[in-house]
């Protein structure tokens, strides 16, 4: 067996090999915190014409209202020249527009400088995205929904639809059956992932250890729940549930903490208790709780369609503060554990090497061939893929 070092666990890069760079919007106003403001600002655009259509789209190399560009894979937007477009907005969709920030986006091709439609032909229901994430706890996150932030790539866990083809290297699932004594399913893989990945270099230290692997895999599961937000919703203990204990106002604009009381104080308007774990809890170097409140009340430049925005706090984003709170809560119980986490027994890169797991095939780096969909091509022409 190959001598064992603290510098010989694989990279993510080797374990997921593909990997599609972060979108990139080009302009702000395309996604909102509320989907009926996308709505209102689709219309705005389209009552524009001329110069001013093209002024509220604010154009950039990549994109302008003349650019002919595809349709996204699997929706339903036009493919004319946004110039001389007319109808209802394309029904926008949930994303992640920030770490812990789900958004709304309108999912034209023809509002978004690099959209990855690799990534759209393979979003759905069965889909992990696997987020590098420089300057967050553990530096990696994981999400169902499209993510739209960088500067780290994004791996999918699956390559193809329908949760078919882990984007995982190809023997290594082999090669750890053999070691652990039963075969792990690609989520936990990815479970096992988001335990283990260090922070600085993002490499994935492995084990032979079955006990270890269990252990590391259900801390990873409880992780992706939280991240994903999927099935049951999750809740604090009884007495630490955050409620809202004063109303809040119409408009609140201001946001601080109190932590001798874990309060949250949105202007006159108070949630406790608000655990300290919660508001400090940081992404990209940057407490969440503020970075998303401020996307909820920044104000939009007066005439440009980022300024329309709701007239007030929906209670929609109540109950989605409420919840977020709880998250980040539980996630740093969850950080706590696995900052506590060791791996015995390492399966390291030098024996995925000799077991000719690595290195791995340029095949496997490059996007699955996904020809399931008929896709538009620009002007209503047929795309060929």
């Amino acid at each position: 067996m190959p001598s064992v070092t603290h510098d010989d666990a694989p990279p993510l890069a080797d374990l997921m090999p593909w990997s599609v760079a972060p979108l990139r919007l080009g302009r702000g106003w395309p996604t909102a915190p509320d989907p009926a403001s996308l709505k209102a600002r689709w219309d705005a655009l389209l009552k524009a014409e001329g110069p001013d259509r093209a002024a509220l789209f604010e154009p950039t190399r990549s994109r302008s209202p003349r650019t002919a560009v595809g349709q996204l894979p699997g929706v339903a937007a036009g493919t004319g020249r946004l110039a001389r477009a007319s109808g209802p907005c394309p029904e926008p969709v949930r994303v992640l527009r920030a770490p812990f920030d789900e958004q709304w986006l309108i999912p034209d091709h023809r509002l978004i400088d690099a959209a990855r439609p690799e990534l759209w032909r393979v979003a759905d229901t069965r889909q992990v995205f696997a987020v590098e994430s420089p300057g967050t706890p553990g530096g990696l996150l994981a999400t169902s929904l499209l993510p739209l932030f960088g500067p780290g790539r994004i791996r999918p866990l699956y390559r193809r639809p329908g949760g078919t083809e882990p984007n995982l290297a190809p023997g290594l699932l082999d090669h750890l059956t053999a070691r652990l004594g039963s075969r792990p399913a690609p989520l936990d893989m990815l479970a096992w992932i988001v335990t283990a990945v260090r922070e600085d270099d993002l490499a994935v230290p492995l084990t032979s250890d079955p006990a270890r692997w269990q252990h590391g895999v259900r801390l990873g599961r409880r992780a992706l729940w939280l991240l994903r937000r999927d099935g049951e919703r999750p809740k604090l203990p009884g007495g630490r549930r955050p409620y809202v204990r004063a109303p809040l106002p119409p408009r609140p604009l201001t946001l601080r903490y109190d932590r001798d009381e874990e309060v949250l104080h949105l202007d006159e308007g108070r949630i406790s208790p608000v655990p300290p774990d919660a508001w400090e809890f940081t992404a990209g170097g940057e407490r969440v709780l503020e970075q998303w409140f401020a996307a909820r009340t920044a104000e939009g430049e007066p005439g440009t369609l980022a300024a329309i925005r709701p007239a007030g706090w929906p209670q929609t984003w109540t109950s989605e503060l409420l919840e977020l709170i709880t998250v980040l809560a539980l996630l740093a119980e969850v950080r706590a554990e696995r900052a506590a986490f060791t791996v015995p027994d390492p399966v390291t890169a030098a024996e995925l090497r000799e077991a000719g797991v690595l290195p791995v095939p340029r095949p496997a780096r490059a996007p699955a061939s996904v020809l399931d969909r008929r896709e538009e091509g620009p002007e209503g022409q047929l795309a060929l893929l």
